[in-house]
């Protein structure tokens, strides 16, 4: 069964830090581009961050950039969001997604074929 499993999610105060994992199980993420997404409650899913399936290029949404680092490990088959100087407006669902399409670096979720279940992330004082 293919799938991608998220962890690290939580609850931390404004200013804090979290790190997202997303995992594969089931095939190999090698040669898949990983988009990082997230859906507040009320809210359109918004495209967070984006990396090529090499780790040569990456992006982000202009309300996380600088404050977000995605990153990942083939050999562990994960890739990572680094999340610091989290604000309350970072609440949300986060979910991971793996496409192999040359245009996912767009982060419009049509592309992308398999999702994470996501992870809550709750910014609160």
């Amino acid at each position: 069964q293919l799938q991608l499993v998220e962890s690290g999610g939580g609850s931390v105060q404004p200013g804090g830090s979290l790190r997202l994992s997303c995992t594969a199980s089931g095939f190999t993420l090698d040669y898949y581009n990983i988009g990082w997404f997230r859906q507040a409650p009320g809210k359109e899913r918004e495209g967070v961050s984006y990396i090529a399936s090499g780790g040569d290029f990456t992006r982000y949404a202009d309300s996380v950039e600088g404050r977000f680092t995605i990153s990942r490990d083939n050999a562990k088959n994960t890739v990572y969001l680094q999340m610091n100087s989290l604000e309350p407006e970072d609440t949300a669902v986060y979910y991971c997604a793996a496409s192999r399409a040359g245009s996912s670096w767009r982060l419009d979720a049509a592309v992308y074929d398999y999702w994470g279940q996501g992870t809550q992330v709750t910014v609160s004082s």
